[in-house]
């Protein structure tokens, strides 16, 4: 039976030919700010926040596609986000390399290509768009490829999310020394969402010294909680902010100590 997961891969390989396409962009010389996501995370005792911009889903469909992301952006650096997250998908999220662009030029923290990243023109093109770290999907890549992605992105100076959901992931991204996992706390097979991947996956993740990202299912405070109680070093948070209706007070009452 194919997944949803398997339905945005299959996807994304029609989009790669596009941007094969579009390979002399990657001619233009930019130079963008530097930021690095590991090195604030190792320099504070606060919950940190990776706060999304995420127009739509395949689980939830449109979650907010009239929202500027500059204004978006700015408002999750001013309202305290450690860094941000950009969807670029387009067929699935609604997003593209032009938001990143546009969120690179609002904001001074560091920001996340969020995408389903199989092959290194994608990387390209998140680097040169203004991304600090790029996030790769075990679930979506075999060891080779998943190995091969993480040392390309590390060659451009970007660092990487190693995103798990099972204990065997887990442990693949333990093995090609990432220093940031994120536990995806829905299943992109079934998309079904639970706390308790977190809170199961965080001992093998902690043991190894890896820094923990708890992503997705997070809203309210019980939730902060829960992952703070687990070693979550951050969380990830899209929907939630996409649709506050008090934006400041739903980002700044989860800059928890941990």
């Amino acid at each position: 039976m194919e997944t949803i997961l398997d339905k945005i891969i299959t996807e994304k390989y029609t989009f790669l030919e596009q941007l094969h396409n579009r390979k002399d962009e990657l001619e233009v010389v930019v130079n963008h700010q530097q930021f690095s996501f590991i090195n604030h995370l190792a320099n504070t005792d606060t919950l940190s926040v990776i706060a999304e911009f995420k127009r739509a889903s395949p689980s939830k469909g449109d979650i907010n596609i009239h929202l500027d992301p500059t204004e978006q952006t700015k408002n999750y650096e001013q309202f305290g986000a450690d860094a941000i997250s950009v969807l670029t998908d387009t067929p699935f999220f609604k997003g593209s390399f032009h938001d990143l662009q546009t969120v690179r030029s609002a904001v001074n923290v560091p920001i996340l290509c969020k995408d389903f990243i199989i092959e290194p023109i994608q990387i390209d093109f998140a680097k040169q768009y203004g991304a600090n770290l790029i996030l790769l999907i075990a679930a979506a890549l075999d060891d080779e490829k998943l190995k091969s992605l993480f040392d390309y992105a590390r060659s451009k100076d970007l660092e990487v999310l190693v995103e798990v959901h099972n204990e065997e992931e887990t442990e693949r991204a333990i093995a090609i020394g990432a220093p940031l996992i994120g536990v995806n706390n829905r299943n992109l097979k079934t998309f079904e969402v639970s706390l308790e991947t977190t809170e199961r996956l965080a001992p093998m993740i902690k043991q190894n010294g890896s820094y923990l990202v708890s992503e997705s299912g997070i809203a309210t405070m019980d939730d902060i909680k829960r992952v703070v109680a687990a070693g979550a070093n951050a969380i990830l948070v899209g929907e939630t902010f996409m649709k506050s209706s008090n934006l400041e007070q739903t980002l700044k009452q989860m800059k928890v100590t941990i």
